[in-house]
């Protein structure tokens, strides 16, 4: 790795911190980043999943006081074992069937991320039964957590206001708890068979911690929204410079 894509991978990650301590969405800086530092797409995919799912467990840690509050076994296996399908789909799949649905999947997680505050007011609505096309949801969001995982914490947080009440500070926790849950086992499936380069992956954790306690102190300052628009206006831009890499 040479000094330019090391001071890529570094910024990269100080920037995806920052970004998911203020308003998630940190994947569709950091995985561009990743293939613009010479990775090929599947192991820039599995590399940028172990980068930045560190986050997710310590924001889970730190309110971990709300997850006693509700039962948990039965959604983190389920986030699990979608996980670990996810995974094993990724590194099955020839690379060309990966690389082709790259600007789209990066395009939805544009749109959804940019939809995340209505959809998440919209599914602020508990209901008092749990419902089992709930558990068959979340197995496929977290499939789709293996596989790619850009928008997972959106989704994840979409699905837990369905059975949980209007506390966000809950519904947040336990979305980080799943998000962990969902990286677990597809980062050991990636490590066990080669999937991750682990140079750039170490350079992008180390920025991706900075980042978040920088975003720490700045959420106090820098306005979300801001954010968020910078983060669409990106992933909008990588969308389109992936298709026509991909698809022209």
């Amino acid at each position: 790795m040479d000094f330019g894509a090391f001071v890529l991978l570094l910024v990269a990650g100080v920037i995806g911190g920052v970004v998911n301590a203020l308003a998630g969405g940190a994947t569709l800086i950091t995985f561009p980043a990743m293939m613009m530092a010479g990775l090929s797409p599947v192991v820039a995919n599995a590399s940028n999943s172990v980068a930045i799912s560190p986050g997710h467990f310590l924001a889970a840690i730190a309110d971990r006081g709300k997850l006693f509050q509700v039962q948990l076994g039965r959604r983190c296996c389920l986030a699990a074992i979608g996980g670990a399908g996810g995974a094993a789909i990724l590194l099955v799949l020839p690379e060309r069937l990966f690389t082709l649905p790259v600007p789209a999947l990066i395009g939805f997680a544009t749109l959804l991320f940019g939809c995340a505050p209505r959809l998440q007011r919209a599914t602020l609505r508990p209901r008092a039964k749990h419902s089992i096309w709930e558990d068959a949801i979340l197995l496929a969001v977290s499939v789709y957590g293996g596989f790619f995982g850009a928008g997972l914490g959106i989704m994840l947080t979409a699905i837990v206001s369905l059975g949980q009440n209007d506390d966000i500070r809950l519904i947040k926790a336990v979305k980080n708890l799943l998000a962990t849950a969902v990286s677990v086992p597809a980062i050991v499936i990636f490590g066990l068979k080669g999937g991750v380069a682990w140079t750039p992956t170490a350079v992008m954790l180390v920025g991706a911690i900075v980042g978040g306690y920088a975003g720490g102190h700045l959420i106090r300052i820098l306005p979300a929204g801001l954010v968020r628009r910078a983060v669409i206006v990106a992933g909008t831009g990588m969308t389109v410079i992936y298709g026509v890499r991909y698809w022209a």
